[in-house]
């Protein structure tokens, strides 16, 4: 029980501080630099620059009706995260409405804006949460096509950039479609924690040997696999084993001095479970 509050604890912080990222990533670069860079706040910067409507009073208006249709179809616990997200965004753009520190170049706006609104997003959605508007239908999206959170939110806010090309000049709509993409790009890499542990696949007759040497250099447990050589048909083992970065650096040079006939496959581990990577190393010993 005591893990289910603070897993449920650690949600809510996640849909604050990315909540926060996105409100700030709006009043720092966006808007300054006249960038609709979609979802409903590219919609509020449309407004803002036609009537000077509030983006803050502009945002919270626009969610109510969406907000109500992502809890009748994503359920009450994302419900409850996204009502916070919906009133945390704009929240922030009304306190930091002011904020001295604003970037106006639209390429350095849709270049840091996209990171920064990507990674608040990536962090909200790590959350299982929303920040609402056009947030919430790309996770509907998401749900019901199978995409990943990077994609959905692109097409959602391809549609709202396409709309803002009859309020602004063509270069800033071009500036702002770039934006989203890398916002998307920023969504996909939190929500993956890419990281730099890697998954070493090895192909050798020497499996005995092979075993050895990661055990005794790198101390990390893997998995054997009894294979055929296509072209010598010949018996092989194809060891598994994922190991940090720094480990597979090591083990790269060990293998090659120690076993150069074996082949060697390193590929990129965006996010590992398990014992050594997100649970204790060793039965009974914490990290």
């Amino acid at each position: 029980m005591k893990s289910q509050h603070r897993r449920l604890i650690r949600e809510y912080l996640l849909v604050v501080l990315g909540a926060t990222l996105v409100a700030l990533s709006y009043n720092v670069f966006l808007l300054p630099s006249k960038l609709a860079a979609g979802g409903i706040s590219g919609i509020s910067t449309i407004l803002y620059e036609m009537f000077e409507l509030s983006p803050a009073i502009t945002q919270f208006v626009i969610n109510i009706p969406i907000f109500i249709i992502g809890w009748l179809v994503l359920g009450k616990d994302f419900g409850g995260k996204t009502l916070l997200g919906t009133f945390w965004v704009p929240f922030i753009i009304g306190l930091t409405s002011n904020t001295p520190i604003t970037i106006t170049d639209p390429f350095l706006g849709a270049l840091y804006g996209g990171i920064v609104l990507g990674v608040g997003l990536g962090f909200v959605y790590l959350g299982k949460g929303s920040t609402g508007g056009t947030a919430s239908i790309a996770q509907i999206l998401k749900k019901f096509t199978g995409k990943s959170s990077g994609y959905t939110q692109l097409i959602v806010d391809g549609v709202v950039v396409t709309f803002s090309i009859f309020v602004f000049s063509l270069e800033l709509t071009l500036f702002a479609l770039m934006a989203i993409f890398i916002s998307s790009k920023a969504i996909d890499f939190i929500q993956l924690r890419t990281s730099a542990n890697k998954l070493i696949v090895i192909i050798t007759e020497e499996e005995e040997r092979v075993q050895e040497l990661i055990r005794t250099n790198i101390d990390r447990g893997l998995t054997k696999v009894r294979s055929v050589g296509g072209y010598s048909n010949s018996d092989k083992t194809l060891i598994l084993c994922v190991a940090e970065q720094t480990e597979a650096v090591k083990l790269k040079g060990v293998l090659q001095q120690e076993v150069p006939d074996a082949f060697v496959i390193f590929v990129n581990a965006s996010e590992i479970l398990g014992r050594g990577f997100s649970i204790d190393k060793y039965y009974g010993q914490k990290l």
